[in-house]
């Protein structure tokens, strides 16, 4: 049983530092894309990696944060952030960039964050929601730093996404289905969707003026 948990924890930490690394690179190349310096690519890449699970960790009660509390966080934010300081360039060779980080992040910090509220014996709906909160967290956070609509609130799906990952996890988790697999297929699910929809214009109905 114990080891068993540490299996999980570990794969959670994965999971986590793994969407804090491509969440850091969108919030990096948001910072080159508004002419920030150094300093304000690095402010940009941890605020984005790591707003999200910092929201998660205070709500299920994981206090002090991991992010706070794991020098690793910090670390890989940096190291992300470095590397588009030096490299953005490299990077920007991939059409949309920093949506296509921003997608992988989505799906990482979706899946993990349910994930995690579900080892803290959060209810289902309570743990989907903070899979999303997870997920979009920290891209609200970097469009902020950077001074324009977020992007949940006015682009191709996005939350709802995140909220088809997180359910995959819930419902395999429901039927006890091995954690890795659900959490898989749960990222996969949310990133292909995001992808789908930034490439085909994929929306939800929005309200329009008569002007």
């Amino acid at each position: 049983m114990l080891d068993d948990q540490t299996t999980v924890s570990t794969f959670l930490l994965l999971l986590d530092l793994a969407g804090t690394f491509v969440f850091a690179i969108s919030g990096g190349m948001a910072g080159v894309r508004f002419k920030l310096d150094l300093f304000g690519i690095l402010v940009v890449s941890i605020v984005a990696a790591t707003a999200g699970g910092v929201l998660r960790d205070v709500l299920i009660g994981a206090i002090p944060p991991a992010a706070i509390n794991d020098w690793r966080y910090i670390v890989v934010s940096c190291v992300a952030g470095l590397i588009v300081f030096r490299w953005h360039h490299v990077i920007e060779i991939l059409q949309h960039p920093v949506l296509i980080f921003d997608g992988a992040g989505l799906a990482l910090f979706a899946v993990s964050g349910t994930s995690k509220a579900l080892t803290f014996n959060v209810d289902p709906i309570g743990a989907i929601l903070l899979g999303v909160l997870t997920g979009t967290g920290g891209g609200i956070m970097r469009d902020i730093l950077v001074s324009r609509p977020p992007t949940v609130l006015r682009s191709e799906l996005y939350a709802v996404t995140a909220l088809a990952g997180a359910a995959v996890v819930v419902c395999g988790d429901l039927v006890e289905l091995p954690p890795r697999i659900v959490a898989l297929t749960g990222a996969s699910l949310c990133f292909g969707l995001r992808l789908a929809a930034i490439h085909r214009g994929w929306e939800l109905p929005f309200a329009r003026s008569r002007q």
